[in-house]
């Protein structure tokens, strides 16, 4: 488990699966939803609703459990990891569903993994992947108005 969610710290993997999907022209717009995605996850979720809500680690709450990992220092409500994931996952699986199943997958174990490791409680993860696949779902929905809009002008 440490393992797995330390693929998803600081989003590195997800921002690396976006800008190799963006070199490619075949799965650019799929980059560019990746992308735009976390942006738009890092500045709703980790900037501004982890520092409205303030919820405290579950680790910070009990610290009799020894941690497996560095204990985070910011809040906990929603999972960063399982926002960036579920993003990320769903933006790549909105495009090309055979190849989305996989990174769905990651993502899930990456969710959790932050229970597991005992960051998170259920509802920052719950709350983590549904702002995801809201975000991912709006990203992806403008850029192929956008992409429509382009083609009929």
């Amino acid at each position: 488990m440490v393992h797995i969610t330390s693929l998803g710290d600081h989003g590195f993997i997800w921002i690396l699966i976006g800008v190799v999907l963006f070199c490619i022209p075949k799965t650019r717009k799929m980059g560019i939803g990746v992308l735009l995605s976390l942006g738009v996850g890092l500045l709703l979720g980790n900037m501004i609703l982890k520092n409205l809500v303030e919820r405290p680690r579950p680790c910070w709450i009990d610290t009799s459990i020894p941690l497996l990992i560095q204990n985070p220092r910011d809040f906990s409500f929603p999972s960063g990891h399982t926002l960036a994931s579920f993003e990320g996952a769903i933006s790549i699986w909105l495009y090309h569903k055979k190849l989305g199943v996989p990174f769905l997958i990651l993502a899930l174990l990456i969710a959790f993994s932050r229970l597991y490791l005992f960051v998170h409680f259920p509802t920052d993860v719950l709350g983590g992947a549904v702002l995801g696949i809201c975000i991912a779902l709006l990203v992806h929905r403008l850029i192929e108005r956008n992409t429509c809009v382009e083609k009929n002008t």
